[in-house]
């Protein structure tokens, strides 16, 4: 049986969302990044529009930007919120060879929005190795990770 004190957990052992009724709106804010490592040459494909099957930084930004608002649909325990805004950035990192994808939730709500700035940022990073497998045998995503948070009790700096 789990620990009592576990949030997600009722008095009978059983798997459960938490309840916020009690809590307060308040503006809430998430910033989670990651990076996919990729070859040289493979971003000279991007550069030069040659991958085949499109503009992967593109269809990646609005897969993330899409999944964000699916977050409650994916994490069984995560409450549905009205995002106020999603962005996902996408550029090729300074060593010339990965990419960094940066995404950044909002919400008026009473629970914070890391969830939906992680699944972005790991959707869209999902999205560019699709677009780019047929390319680039190699590559190996990691480093998602949340940046900052921001409202309600807790805060996260940006590291």
């Amino acid at each position: 049986m789990p620990h009592p004190s576990f949030s997600h957990y009722d008095e009978h052992g059983r798997a459960r969302m938490v309840d916020i009724s009690d809590k307060s709106v308040t503006t809430r804010r998430a910033v989670a990044g990651g990076r996919i490592t990729v070859q040289a040459a493979t971003l000279e494909t991007i550069a030069q529009g040659l991958v085949p099957k499109g503009p992967p930084f593109e269809i990646a930004r609005i897969a993330g930007i899409a999944a964000a608002k699916k977050t409650a649909d994916l994490i069984p325990l995560c409450h549905p919120l009205r995002l106020t805004f999603i962005d996902v950035s996408i550029n090729p990192g300074e060593d010339g060879q990965s990419v960094t994808v940066t995404a950044t939730a909002s919400a008026e709500e009473k629970t914070g929005v890391e969830m939906e700035a992680l699944v972005a940022c790991t959707t869209a990073l999902l999205t560019i190795y699709d677009m780019l497998k047929a390319v680039d045998k190699t590559m190996s995503i990691s480093e998602v990770h949340l940046i900052e948070k921001s409202g309600g009790r807790s805060h996260t700096p940006a590291t």
